[in-house]
Parts: C-alpha cells; sequence; structure tokens
C-alpha cells in the first residue's frame, strides 16, 4: 500500500507500527490512491457508461454502473480513497444520487492539486484555492437554473423530474421507467410535500417476461399466494391478526384416555365450536381478508373457507406493518373478533400468476404505499433496473425540498469552469493558480461524457466553451443527437441543482481532508500470526 520510511520516529511505535511523511510519501501516494479509484468509475458516467463486474468476499456477483454499489462492494482498504468513499456514501445518504460526480470530481481536483504541489507551490495555497473556488462556485451554481417543478402531483412533471436520472442507468428505457416511477410517487404523495417518505414506494423483481410488461400497483403486491380456497375479493374490509390464529394450549404435555369412539368424536368438538364461533363472528363483522402474522390452525383454515374469508399469512413482521399502512388496519393481537375501528378495507385483493410465480395484489384508494411490479429476463438485470428507480425516486425526495433544476448533460460544470476562468484572473497571489485549476477540473465531466459516447472529448470541450462564450450556457454534450453539442435545456436533460450543490461540497471536503494530511501513522493490526492457508501456501 506504501513503502515504509525509516528514521527515528520507528522508535515511538510499537513493533511492526508504521510512519510515512513528506510529499512524496505521504501526500502524492494519497492522491495516486483517489486518482485510481476515479479511474474505475470515470468509464460509468452517463447514459453511455460502461457496468463493471464486481465478485465480493461471499461470491456474490453485481454487474452494475451504480457507483454505491461499487464502492461499497470493493473494500476499498487505503485510508485516502476511504476518505473519498465515504464521501460517496455521504452523497448517496443525503441525495440518493450523483455518486459517481463525487469520486470522479474528487479524483480530478487531486490531480489538478498534484500538479501544482509538483510545481512548487505549498499545499497551503492550494487549500486557500480551491476553498475560494469552491465558495464562488456555489454562488455561480444559484445562477444555472432552468427549470423548477411546479406541482409535485403532476405525472408529467416527475416524469421530466426523474428521467435523466434513469437515463444515466438505463438508456433506451428511460420513458418507460420514469413514467411507472412517476405514477408511483404521485399515488404517495402526501398533502405536504416535505413528509414524502423514500419508504412508500415499493419495488418487486419477477424473473421473466420483458420490462414492457412492468405495472403499478396502488397498494401491495406481495409474492406469495394466499393460504385458503378463496382467491379473489373486492370491497371488503380486512383483518390484521399479528400472532397467527390458533385456539391457545398449556405449554404443558397431557395423556388422554379414549375408551370408545363417542369419546373420540367429542374429544375436539368443544375446540371445533370455539373457532368456528369466533371466524363466524370475524365474518359478520364484514371481514372478508384476514392477514395472520404467525401460524394458521388447519381446523381455523376449514372453517375460514366454509364462511368465504380469503386468508393471507406474512411471516415478516416489517411486511405485516407495511399491510396496516396500506389497507389502514390496527394489528389485533387477541383471539377475537375485530371492533370496527380495527378494521382497514381494500378495493380489490386478488391472486394473480405472473411468470410462474403466484402474487397476492392488494388494491386500496388512496394508498400510502404503490408498487412497482418489475419483469425482466435475468436477476442481474432486475437489480439494475431497482437502482435505477432508487435513484429516481430519491430526485423525487430531493425535490419536495428544492423544486429548482439545472441543464445537465456538463452544461452547468462548463459554465461553472468558464465563469471561475474569469474570475481566476481577478484573484492576487499564488491562489489564483488553484482557482484555475478547479475551473479546469470541473470540465471532468463533459470530457467523460464526451469519450463514453465515442466522441473526441478535445473537440468537445473546445465546441462547449465556444458555444458558453457566446452566452449559450445551456450547451452540453449531445451523448445521443449524432453531434458533439445540443441545448441540454431544450432537451430536458436536467441535473436537480441541490444535489449537484451537494455532490461539489462533499467531492471538495473529501479533496481538502486528503491534501491536509502530511504523515500517516499506522499501528500494527490486531491478530495472530497468518497461517499458511493465508499465506497462498498448501494447509497440510
Amino acid at each position: 500500500m506504501f513503502g515504509q520510511s525509516g528514521g527515528a520516529f520507528q522508535g515511538l511505535l510499537k513493533d511492526g507500527g508504521k510512519h510515512f511523511s513528506g510529499l512524496d510519501e505521504a501526500l502524492i501516494k494519497n492522491i495516486e490512491a483517489c486518482k485510481n479509484l476515479a479511474l474505475i468509475t470515470k468509464t460509468s458516467l452517463g447514459p453511455y457508461g460502461m457496468n463493471k463486474l464486481i465478485i465480493n468476499h461471499l461470491n456474490k456477483h453485481f454487474v452494475t454502473s451504480d457507483t454505491n454499489t461499487m464502492v461499497s462492494e470493493l473494500e476499498v482498504m487505503h485510508p485516502a480513497a476511504k476518505l473519498v468513499v465515504l464521501a460517496a456514501t455521504s452523497q448517496m445518504k443525503e441525495c440518493g444520487d450523483a455518486t459517481n460526480l463525487v469520486v470522479s470530481l474528487s479524483g480530478e481536483l487531486l490531480y489538478r492539486a498534484e500538479e501544482l504541489l509538483k510545481e512548487g507551490i505549498h499545499s497551503t495555497d492550494v487549500l486557500k484555492g480551491y476553498e475560494l473556488a469552491r465558495d464562488k462556485a456555489m454562488e455561480f451554481l444559484d445562477g444555472q437554473k432552468v427549470w423548477q417543478c411546479t406541482d409535485l402531483k403532476d405525472v408529467e412533471q416527475i416524469t421530466k423530474v426523474v428521467k435523466t436520472a434513469i437515463s444515466s442507468k438505463q438508456l433506451g428505457y428511460e420513458g418507460l421507467l420514469a413514467k411507472l416511477v412517476a405514477q408511483a410517487c404521485v399515488k404517495v404523495m402526501p398533502p405536504h410535500s416535505s413528509k414524502f417518505n423514500l419508504d412508500s414506494v415499493r419495488v418487486v423483481k419477477v424473473h421473466g417476461g420483458n420490462l414492457s410488461g412492468s405495472f403499478v400497483v396502488d397498494g401491495m403486491a406481495i409474492a406469495r399466494p394466499c393460504s385458503g380456497v378463496v382467491k379473489k375479493h373486492e370491497k371488503t374490509k380486512v383483518a390484521v391478526y399479528a400472532e397467527g390464529i390458533e385456539l391457545g394450549s398449556t405449554e404443558t404435555k397431557g395423556t388422554v384416555l379414549l375408551n370408545n369412539a363417542e369419546e373420540l368424536m367429542n374429544f375436539t368438538k368443544g375446540e371445533e365450536s370455539r373457532m368456528e364461533e369466533f371466524i363466524k363472528s370475524v365474518s359478520d363483522a364484514g371481514v372478508g381478508l384476514v392477514i395472520s402474522g404467525g401460524a394458521i390452525s388447519d381446523i381455523a383454515l376449514h372453517f375460514l373457507n366454509k364462511y368465504r374469508v380469503m386468508t393471507l399469512k406474512i411471516s415478516s413482521k416489517f411486511e405485516l406493518r407495511r399491510i396496516c399502512q396500506t389497507v389502514g388496519a390496527t394489528s389485533i393481537i387477541r383471539t377475537g373478533p375485530p371492533l370496527p375501528e380495527e378494521c382497514g378495507y381494500v378495493e380489490s385483493v386478488r391472486v394473480e400468476e405472473i411468470s410462474s410465480q403466484k402474487f397476492t395484489i392488494i388494491e386500496t384508494k388512496d394508498s400510502k404505499i404503490a408498487t412497482v411490479v418489475l419483469r425482466s429476463s435475468s436477476p442481474n438485470v432486475l437489480d439494475e433496473l431497482e437502482r435505477a428507480i432508487d435513484n429516481a425516486v430519491n430526485v423525487v425526495r430531493c425535490t419536495t425540498t428544492d423544486p429548482n433544476f439545472v441543464a445537465g448533460a456538463g452544461a452547468t460544470e462548463i459554465e461553472l469552469a468558464h465563469q471561475l476562468q474569469q474570475f481566476g484572473a481577478t484573484v492576487p497571489g499564488l491562489d489564483q493558480y488553484a482557482v484555475l485549476k478547479f475551473a479546469e477540473a470541473l470540465e471532468v465531466v463533459p470530457k467523460i461524457l464526451a469519450e463514453n459516447c465515442g466522441h473526441s472529448h478535445v473537440d468537445c470541450v473546445t465546441a462547449l466553451y465556444a458555444a458558453h462564450m457566446k452566452g449559450e450556457k445551456h450547451t452540453g454534450v449531445d451523448v445521443d443527437g449524432g453531434g458533439l453539442i445540443c441545448d441540454a435545456a431544450e432537451k430536458e436533460v436536467l441535473d436537480h441543482l441541490e444535489t449537484k450543490r451537494w455532490a461539489f461540497r462533499f467531492a471538495l471536503d473529501a479533496v481538502l481532508t486528503v491534501l491536509k494530511v502530511d504523515q500517516i501513522i499506522m499501528a500494527k493490526q490486531a491478530g495472530g500470526p497468518k497461517t499458511a492457508k493465508q499465506e497462498g501456501g498448501r494447509d497440510d
């Protein structure tokens, strides 16, 4: 990982400790590690980004272009590169999108800083210049707004909000997926949009078929059939029992002596009559669907079928809570008929077969949960589709707090670089060099977009600067139109303003932290000596 240095400092550490200091040993090696991490993720940026095949320590395979999945499954060990990974993770938690921008921009900023350091400029001057450039970039970013989402209940506007985020993961399917996500989000959007909950939009993956067979359920789709013979109900009440449907019994074992057939017939008659009375009272309350969080006895199932009550067993307590939220029911922990206020209501509940797998579809009016049922040919494709939907829903969540959008396709980055270059020319002292390098680093986004879609990045960036100098500040990289550049705002290629702001902040925070490190001190790792098997030898 590093080249170890000697010196008197080693005498301060226990045996096995390591110490690295100086520009070449500590800072430059840290920068190299972060640049190598950025090289991995750069090729996955944009609609034509490449996938990575990752096999983690559990031998699980990931085929993905999602940066958050990459950095979390790669198990990066280098301490400096881990800082960039933490920045990407923070971006994912805060905004749910633009993690690749964080890693790629961090690597480019450190690459430009390395050039200045090798030219003899002190790291303190680089830090000051980068901080100054960041503050000015945040000011300039506010002037880049091109569109504002005014109605979060409008499917067309939400489709426009999520289309760019989806196209960066699933180019060609963004129209269909954006419509599905928009329908699901609009269904569960609360009156106060700031209370929008990410968990309100669920995803169910069905192996088989193709994406065009995907649909949205105004409620829940549960990947199991009903237990009884009743498979469908319309406009009925729902009772949810958390502890199962069976009569209580003592924990001690007992022995019963039966002398004749009559005693055998009467042995369970009392239990049967009590169970029938219980099920009849449930049916008389108007309940047509009973959902159980525990076991359902055979005798209970018999009487539920007799009184035409649909029965569904749910083993997960978390799924049971979501069902209660969907149907508006209260979970019951006693064995008895439900009170009116404990009952939920469904417009429709039915069992459907999708790709040879049976699902129970629960639909309610004004449901608090919507489910996107995804269909595709392979598990890896389904996982990638789910990640694209997660990113899109996160963009909707961010839009509830800040409805402003800027031009995508690298247009905003080039405009910021252009304005920072003009600003940098007025900055006195050595800080000027760092400001200009910050502006150059912002060119990394259009460069990568151009390279990934087969354009010459030199020609593309030159054409972009020429357009922006003419005042065409929404001009970005044309990834699928046949030309080099296009008007990103006109083509509705939009990036969320606050998401981009957070990406710049997290990227620069990671960069400044790396540049402030001048020594690395590592204690000896805990644990005993390695076995022959761990060292790669034979385990005899």
